[in-house]
This record gives structure tokens, sequence and C-alpha cells, in this order.
């Protein structure tokens, strides 16, 4: 009887310590999806990478559900902004607004041309979000509504690259950040009223950059704000430029 009764509190204590283990997961994933169904909002991402000869980078964006998300970033030679609507997207840098295929066309690949392609594959937070919980680990919660997991090999390596989110394969000779090594990377989450309201990714590795193999360590927080209240204004050429 006695053993029984050992056996089956050891059994109720392992499925408490599961369904505890489970609920920062899970506190997550909803708080995520709750902003991916929310009818629109506002974020400002701010990029870091210590030591380095490249000021900090933010990128500002407003996005609605099912319809446009409009991307402001500034880049060596001004204001870059991108228009996207489901799989398609436009791009200005100094001139018109081009496709992703123009872009890839005009010129010759290199870092320039690379970070204003970065923005018609940039993720709204929800699905950036979306796409982190993929590769974490255990998500732990902590005490002030915050919850942190540290990433995957693989997710880091996909995260650390020179612009951060590797882009995917293009051809057509573009520029291609090079391959990171030894990455490591952690994210964390907030979470305030079952809704996502920030985010912030961390990750480190070897960057070889003008032939020179760098420590890079990167910082990227992103803030989310006017939930709800957000109105997408998009130019007009740009709306017209969109396949």
């Amino acid at each position: 009887m006695k053993t029984k009764q050992i056996l089956s509190l050891l059994a109720v204590t392992a499925l408490a310590l599961s369904v505890r283990a489970a609920e920062p997961q899970a506190t997550v994933t909803e708080a995520v999806k709750a902003l991916k169904t929310k009818a629109n909002y506002s974020w400002s991402t701010t990029s870091e990478i210590a030591n380095s000869q490249f000021p900090a980078m933010t990128t500002k964006g407003k996005t609605e559900k099912d319809g446009f998300t409009y991307i402001t970033s500034e880049g060596r030679n001004g204001e870059i902004q991108a228009v996207k609507k489901g799989t398609n997207g436009v791009v200005k840098t100094d001139g018109d607004w081009q496709t992703a295929a123009e872009l890839q066309a005009g010129g010759q690949g290199g870092p320039g041309r690379g970070f204003s392609g970065r923005l018609l594959t940039a993720l709204a937070p929800a699905e950036d979000a979306e796409e982190l919980l993929k590769g974490v680990k255990e998500i732990k919660a902590g005490d002030d509504g915050s919850f942190t997991a540290d990433l995957t090999e693989q997710a880091a390596k996909d995260r650390a690259s020179f612009f951060g989110r590797r882009r995917p394969a293009q051809g057509g000779g573009g520029f291609t950040p090079p391959e990171p090594k030894d990455a490591k990377g952690s994210v964390k989450f907030w979470v305030k009223d079952g809704v996502l309201t920030k985010l912030e990714l961390k990750t480190s590795a070897k960057i070889t950059f003008q032939e020179e193999e760098r420590d890079m360590d990167r910082t990227a927080t992103t803030s989310i704000s006017d939930i709800g209240s957000t109105k997408v204004e998009v130019p007009d050429d740009a709306k017209k430029k969109l396949p």
C-alpha cells in the first residue's frame, strides 16, 4: 500500500512539474497569437552591435491584419522605405520604388543593397516572435512579466548574421551575409494583459567582415505600441508598384 501511495505521489508531482514547465511556453505562444490577431499595431526596433564602427540602427513599422505593412529605416544615404502586402513588397531608397527583382538586377551587389533588401524580408513582430519560438529551448518566467529562453544552435546561427535574420537565398549575384561561426543566442519576451508587448534578441558569433574574422555581439530590442489604434498610410506610388 505504501509503495502504491509513493508511486502515486511521484506521478502527481511529475505531472505538476510538467504543467508548470509548460506554462511559460503556453503563455508566450498565446501572447504572440493574440498580437497576431490584432487589427493593427506599430513597433520600433533598435539594433546595436557592441564595439562596432556602425551606429545603432532603428527600424520603425506599422502593420494591419491582412493589409499593408509599412517599414522605415535609416540607411547610409538617407531613409529607406518598404511596403509589403502578403508575399509582395517594394522598397524605396533615393529613387523610385523597386520590387525585389528590380533591386536585385540593379547595380552591383553589396551591403548597401543587402540592407535595402533586408526590409523586404523583415517580419512584423508577431511573425518574428512566432518564428523565434520555433527555435527556442526551455522558456523560463521572470519576475517582471518577462520570459526568457536560449536559442538552439541553428536558430542562433540563422539570427547572427551581419544584418540579423538571414534572408532567403535569392540568387542573381546579390550580397550574401557571411556565414556566422560559434553562434549563440537568447530571446526575451514581455507579455502584458495576454499580449506580446516587447521582444529582445541577443546573439553572439564570429563573423568574417572585410577578410577579417571578428566577434560580433548584437542586441535587437523591439517595442510594440498603439495596438488597435495604428493607422497605416501607404504612399500611392508604392501601392501602384506592388504586383
